[in-house]
């Protein structure tokens, strides 16, 4: 579903590489997936994740392969805050002490054994991460990748008190979190690890939630994400074949969904927090299971992931485009100007361009762009350049671009709207336009015409 001005010829086609049909395959399969990953690298660069995990992740021997993929996302340049949980290593540690686990509203009621018991499983859970980072990631993408990991009294916390008669004791809430001092570390590219444990100014210690300390960790550091990884796939709804996942909920439905009851146990207890953090600034959450190999990986570079997201505001924006975009433009567009779909364009003409271009934003990654050139006296304008990322490919957002063309064109007072194409007539003629001859083009764009490579001109009536 492209569209070209044909200023100039289209470039030489280039030979194919010698090699054989699976290598050709392969290669063009790696070039795919490095144009899609490419923008979210570079959106990702300098920003703050806050990643928490439960003690099941080490229980089940699933740290090595997280620590492997939090490696990569450090090498990219993405500060990481580590929050870990120790449920399982709490319950171990209370019954080889034969001390028996006491719940209420959802939350441990740590007496001064129970307290012990939590001290000795934060320490072992810390002591596993550290170490699994600190081995040097043998066997794995990221070996000898050197992870500098700073822990420490990050956390000042308060008691729960006493709630409906029952006295929760060493149980407490995050009071602060340290914020200049993680950003500092996190400044000198150091990994921050957190555990469930808060210190009072007093220096009484306190049992708490990985959920807790996690939310408050990233409102209190303004982080881009946070994100849980947990036993569920994610937040789930009823469908007409069973439980269907929920890929994506803006804050309001989230809290919506979380206000209905219907989310339940430890599920709904990730989606309070990450309605907290989003309502504290940080603009997307994320809840994904562990148990899927990579899921931390999968979710942020795939453009549907794996969970389920929620975001502050919308998460997908169809807007004008502004000079920031230039770059983001030219990457859409390179693939198919390389392989003669689209006349090349460069920066400057891009640059000088910019306000004819509308563009489609997910996750502050642009998915596709279309232009418009209008022609005033003839009340007829060109769209120009409709380019949807291969990934966003079969979910609307062409139609969604053309749509807004169509808009804008209305709005400047013209009557049609056409384009050069090639290789896509059929799309667009399933859209209502139809086909025409050069002679219908407006002067001023039929001397630029290009011969060479006999575009087809097609025109829909607005």
């Amino acid at each position: 579903m492209n569209s070209q001005t044909d200023l100039v010829p289209a470039p030489a086609s280039v030979p194919a590489p010698a090699g054989t049909t699976e290598n050709l395959a392969q290669h063009a399969q790696f070039v795919d997936w490095m144009r899609s990953v490419a923008p979210y690298i570079h959106a990702f660069r300098n920003k703050t994740f806050v990643v928490g995990f439960g003690g099941e992740v080490v229980h089940q021997g699933l740290l090595n392969a997280l620590v492997s993929d939090i490696a990569l996302l450090q090498a990219m340049g993405i500060q990481i805050v580590l929050v870990h949980g120790s449920r399982p290593q709490v319950e171990e540690q209370m019954s080889l002490h034969g001390v028996e686990s006491e719940f209420s509203h959802g939350m441990r009621i740590t007496d001064a054994r129970a307290l012990e018991s939590a001290k000795e499983a934060a320490g072992e859970v810390r002591l596993d991460i550290e170490a699994a980072i600190s081995q040097g990631l043998p066997n794995t993408p990221m070996a000898h990748a050197h992870i500098s990991v700073v822990s420490g009294n990050f956390v000042t916390a308060r008691p729960v008190g006493i709630l409906d008669g029952v006295d929760f004791a060493h149980t407490g809430v995050v009071r602060k979190i340290d914020a200049d001092s993680i950003r500092h570390s996190l400044a000198s590219r150091k990994l921050v690890l957190l555990s469930p444990l808060g210190f009072s100014p007093t220096g009484e210690a306190f049992n708490l939630s990985m959920e807790d300390v996690a939310s408050a960790a990233a409102i209190a550091l303004r982080a881009d994400k946070i994100v849980f990884l947990t036993e569920t796939p994610g937040l789930m709804e009823d469908g007409e074949e069973g439980p269907e996942l929920l890929r994506e909920l803006s804050l309001d439905d989230a809290y919506k969904l979380h206000e209905s009851g219907e989310v339940t146990g430890d599920a709904g207890f990730y989606l309070k927090h990450s309605i907290r953090a989003c309502r504290g600034g940080v603009a997307r959450a994320h809840i994904i299971p562990y148990a899927l190999d990579g899921s931390l990986l999968l979710e942020l570079f795939l453009h549907d992931g794996v969970g389920t997201m929620i975001s502050y505001e919308n998460l997908e924006s169809l807007r004008e485009a502004t000079p920031d975009d230039v770059g983001g433009i030219l990457a859409l567009i390179d693939p198919l100007e390389s392989d003669g779909t689209l006349v090349r364009r460069g920066r400057h003409q891009i640059e000088r361009d910019i306000d004819h271009f509308s563009v489609i934003e997910h996750d502050g990654v642009l998915f596709g762009c279309a232009a418009l050139y209008p022609y005033t006296q003839e009340r007829i304008g060109e769209m120009a350049c409709l380019t949807v990322a291969p990934e966003a490919q079969g979910t609307g957002d062409g139609e969604r671009l053309l749509k807004r063309i169509e808009q804008r064109a209305r709005a400047r007072g013209l009557t049609r709207i056409f384009v050069l194409t090639t290789r896509t007539e059929h799309w667009f003629l399933k859209r209502g336009f139809v086909k025409a001859t050069v002679d219908d083009l407006p002067e001023d764009r039929r001397r630029l015409y290009n011969w060479q490579r006999k575009s087809l001109v097609l025109m829909k009536q607005l």
